[in-house]
């Protein structure tokens, strides 16, 4: 069985966060192991609180993973400081990890804010560079790219900045009103683009952790970048086309759509 490891925070919902990315990673027939940066007191509404681990003990959180059962592919999600960014950073290069999927996570879907601005530097100039691919929303990508977000053409420009200026595959998510459902995956020092049908689903809640956390099983089981991406696109049409509806807010998908196994197979 192939290994994924997340590194993230802890959605006490369990629509978004390491819940999510676990649920995701098992519903793909990989080994799911977690690496929490942060506590949240979080629902379908909003995130009322977050507490963040040391450093130090993120560390020892890797420590224990790399040296035991080692991850195929990793995936890393919210972690709203510089002290933790460098910490992953480090470890990251210390046990040569490899299939990085970095989902720069900076906003909430309810809008709340989860990472300091210094972070936003650290991130940008230590983890990034170390990532097989990052997935940023268009909102993210503005940071990243330095640049605004208004056409499909704007998206090009800022995947190929970010994939020339981070040296990694570029995953830049439509939605938010833009080019629908579409995504480009700059990969290759070209730009594709995945076309996708948009859910009539208001319930997003943890999308993007999702997303990235399909990502990064597919890599650990060998498919290429462009086929890792189209399946986690697919994966995703199918949770939210469950149209689960929970919560009071922007409700979770139903990661378990598919429990009869049809994403577990080994490509």
């Amino acid at each position: 069985m192939k290994t994924v490891l997340t590194i993230a925070g802890s959605d006490c919902s369990g629509g978004a966060g390491i819940q999510a990315d676990i649920k995701t990673m098992t519903a793909h027939g990989v080994y799911a192991m977690s690496a929490i940066t942060a506590l949240t007191a979080q629902n379908t509404t909003g995130v009322t609180g977050i507490m963040e681990v040391t450093d130090a003990f993120l560390g020892e959180q890797l420590d224990q993973i790399f040296s035991d059962i080692r991850p195929d592919a990793v995936k890393i999600g919210m972690v709203s400081s510089s002290a933790l960014i460098h910490m992953i950073a480090t470890k990251l290069k210390e046990y040569e990890a490899g299939n990085i999927v970095v989902d720069p996570v900076m906003v909430a879907t309810s809008g709340a804010k989860l990472i300091n601005d210094d972070a936003i530097e650290t991130l940008k100039r230590e983890l990034l560079p170390l990532a097989t691919v990052i997935t940023p929303n268009i909102p993210e990508a503005e940071i990243l790219a330095g640049q605004n977000i208004e056409t499909a053409e704007d998206m090009v420009l800022a995947a190929e900045v970010m994939s020339e200026q981070y040296h990694c595959n570029v995953l830049c998510k439509g939605g938010h009103s833009l080019n629908d459902a579409n995504d480009l995956l700059f990969t290759g020092g070209e730009g594709i683009w995945l076309k996708g049908k948009r859910i009539d689903n208001p319930n997003t809640h943890g999308t993007g952790c999702t997303l990235s956390s399909a990502i990064a099983s597919n890599l650990a089981k060998g498919l290429s970048m462009e086929e890792a991406v189209r399946q986690a696109k697919n994966y995703i049409s199918g949770a939210l086309a469950a149209m689960l509806d929970l919560g009071k807010g922007s409700g979770p998908m139903n990661h378990a759509f598919a429990i009869d196994g049809s994403y577990e197979k080994q490509i």
